[in-house]
């Protein structure tokens, strides 16, 4: 049974955490992650709002994040021996402190019974938690760590693994157009040889499908007015494609043989009307093999002025075939590139994953990784458009990001209100 290369990724990595605790400490090991929960963090004790709530003798603090039907904000809730406690009388403050050492800083209004942010407290929701409350002179503090989508990997054990990084910035988005056709011989690069002088044919030297040089011989001819022989040498290097001449046979001023240069060939792509106006001669085009496996670039170099049956217009891209890997007959599909976007940010692809109900990349700072929730826009074949979550000038994981949401999934940090 084949096994699925993330699952032997997975089991490599869990053996090397073994190794690496074992021999170093946890300061070596992957999956360090900097949720760290004990019990009670892991599983923290809800209030009656179903936030997280705090204690400080017969002083309690309820906190949650409240986003139905809002941008995500901090609620707080205050009871004092179990009783509700006026939000008047109590000055909160929340500063959450990001990965990287960035800081938010909540005030609160009143509402209603309880205490409203002033922030939206944006993606992901992981941070170090400082709350402060005044009530009537007396200040109570707490501080507990509300990590989500965050891990360590120490650098030696990220190059063992593969783990490659990029700086987010500007990208060129390519749009293309796909289409289909097929390979067809270059007819610019065909040549039909003739007798000069009519006569007998006394030798012949190639046969239909034979690969000739420039200036080889294909054939003796007797001249029938000077009785004296003479050559037909190959006009151009190529394949024989066509051989009508035989020893004992007059030439009769016919062609003799046929040769293509099969070093270039044609692919002739269906442009349909709906997308004819965004096509034009010189737009550069990659084209592929239907079946995988080769490509080929190169530009419009004519665009059919008729349609063909199925009212498509043919647009011919010649193609370098000095390997011979294209035939005519062969069907392609092409990517015409119709235009161009500069966008100010954009990611690789290669680096997206899932989490939760987002698309991701995993942002890292130091040996940290962590999720960054993307807004995307356009994309292409290679890079994405992102219009926010990431800033400008972050690092990202952009080979093998799926071994860091393993490790993350490992940790069971949750997305904890």
């Amino acid at each position: 049974m084949k096994m699925n290369m993330e699952y032997i990724h997975s089991i490599l990595l869990t053996a090397l955490v073994i190794v690496l605790v074992g021999c170093d400490g946890p300061a070596s090991s992957v999956g360090q992650h900097a949720s760290s929960f004990n019990a009670a963090e892991a599983d923290p004790v809800k209030g009656s709002h179903g936030g997280r709530l705090l204690t400080d003798g017969s002083f309690a603090l309820e906190l949650s994040i409240f986003e139905t039907g809002v941008p995500p904000q901090f609620r707080v809730w205050l009871t004092e021996e179990g009783e509700p406690i006026r939000p008047d009388d109590v000055d909160v403050t929340v500063i959450l402190t990001r990965l990287g050492d960035t800081q938010d800083e909540i005030g609160f209004t009143v509402q209603d019974d309880f205490l409203r942010g002033d922030t939206v407290i944006y993606e992901p929701h992981s941070f170090v938690v400082t709350i402060e409350a005044n009530h009537l002179g007396k200040v109570h503090r707490w501080e507990y760590d509300n990590f989500e989508g965050r891990t360590q990997i120490g650098s030696e054990v990220a190059d063992a693994f593969g783990l490659e990084t990029e700086v987010a910035g500007p990208a060129t988005l390519i749009e293309a157009l796909k289409v289909y056709g097929f390979v067809v011989p270059d007819s610019e690069k065909a040549r039909t040889i003739s007798a000069r002088f009519d006569g007998v044919i006394r030798s012949v030297e190639v046969s239909a499908g034979d690969k000739v040089q420039l200036g080889q011989k294909l054939a003796e001819v007797e001249s029938n007015q000077s009785l004296t022989g003479y050559s037909l040498s190959a006009p151009i290097a190529g394949v024989v494609t066509a051989r009508t001449a035989n020893p004992g046979e007059q030439t009769n001023g016919r062609e003799l043989f046929r040769i293509l240069d099969t070093s270039s060939v044609w692919a002739e792509l269906a442009v349909f009307p709906a997308d004819l106006p965004r096509v034009k001669t010189g737009q550069p085009v990659k084209v592929n093999l239907a079946t995988g496996g080769l490509q080929r670039e190169g530009v419009i170099r004519r665009l059919n002025t008729t349609t063909e049956s199925n009212q498509s217009v043919l647009a011919r891209v010649v193609l370098d075939n000095s390997d011979g890997a294209l035939v005519a007959g062969m069907y392609v599909t092409g990517e015409i590139q119709v235009a161009e976007h500069k966008v100010p940010l954009a990611v690789k692809r290669t680096g997206l994953q899932s989490f939760r109900d987002f698309t991701v990349v995993y942002s890292l700072i130091g040996e940290e990784y962590e999720v960054r929730m993307l807004d995307l826009g356009r994309q292409d074949v290679e890079w994405v458009e992102v219009l926010g979550g990431l800033d400008a000038g972050a690092r990202y994981v952009t080979t093998n990001s799926y071994l860091v949401k393993a490790d993350i999934e490992k940790s069971g940090a949750s997305h904890d209100h």
